[in-house]
């Protein structure tokens, strides 16, 4: 099946807003609105289309098949697991056959105000009622790299180094999934962000290092990068411990950086205590009667 182009789905999108009297204003989101992103074939249209009688769409879920065939599609508000939001809007996440994928949300006139936060990569393609005015040029500005504040530098650091330990009891215990959960799920995301920070330093925060950090190989050192993907591990229970002490001289790295930087202060007191009682940990038989 032959692809639509970016101009075929364009005038789709907005040819059926044009059509129903009911849509009265088409936003442009995400990173098709972003001048800074390089395009691709996986980029969403992400769609916002304000209008009346919300309901008239959402009874019959039919009228998006103008949009073509699909592979499949999601409607969040109509999930229980996991939950919807229940504040009103309404969004179809479609995938096509041809390739192309629609994120469309319905938003209530009524509630465009309280329902649409603001966002910077936002572009008004439609609206019918001049209800909406005029956006700003549309750029990753509220997705830029925020300075961290102390306290927030203070937390995500003690943050990774109580996660550490929870992470080396599931190992001794010999518990796979909430080892990885510890590790991949809670400390790979405090990782990533300190070395978000990191790279906002070296960018004055005046760059985006994107969604869970896609962006960070444009600004990290090679060999860092490197080290970082030496953190990700199989499900051998040794090659995790590999994984967990490679992990921690890169935070520790870039959070020391950052303080020196920032004028923060490293809990070097933390790391020191921590580092030896994981070290402890794993050379722990696994019949211990106690930790010490």
């Amino acid at each position: 099946m032959k692809s639509r182009t970016e101009s075929d789905m364009m005038n789709l999108i907005l040819t059926t807003a044009k059509e129903d009297e009911r849509v009265r204003a088409v936003i442009l989101n995400g990173s098709r609105a972003n001048p800074n992103v390089k395009k691709d074939v996986f980029q969403d249209y992400d769609i916002v289309y304000v209008v009346r009688e919300i309901e008239s769409f959402t009874c019959d879920h039919s009228w998006v098949d103008v949009f073509g065939e699909r592979v499949m599609m999601q409607m969040p508000e109509e999930k229980v697991l996991p939950p919807a939001d229940g504040h009103g809007r309404f969004a179809y996440l479609m995938q096509f056959m041809d390739g192309n994928r629609i994120d469309l949300t319905l938003i209530p006139a009524e509630k465009m105000v309280e329902l649409r936060a603001p966002d910077s990569l936002s572009v008004l393609l439609l609206d019918k009622d001049g209800l909406i005015g005029s956006f700003p040029p549309a750029s990753d500005r509220d997705y830029l790299i925020k300075k961290p504040s102390a306290k927030e530098y203070e937390d995500l650091c003690n943050e990774f180094w109580w996660i550490t330990m929870n992470i080396s009891k599931g190992l001794w215990r010999r518990e796979l999934t909430y080892a990885m959960f510890m590790h991949e799920q809670i400390n790979r995301n405090v990782l990533i962000t300190m070395l978000e920070w990191k790279a906002g330093i070296g960018t004055d925060f005046t760059k985006s290092a994107g969604k869970a950090g896609k962006y960070l190989p444009d600004f990290l050192p090679a060999d860092e990068w490197e080290q970082f993907q030496a953190t990700y591990s199989d499900a051998e229970f040794e090659h995790i411990w590999e994984a967990l002490f490679t992990m921690c001289p890169l935070f520790r790295k870039a959070a020391v950086e950052i303080a020196e930087k920032l004028g923060f202060e490293y809990p070097f007191e933390d790391d020191k205590r921590v580092t030896a009682f994981l070290m402890h940990v794993r050379s722990l038989p696994a019949d211990a009667p106690s930790i010490y």
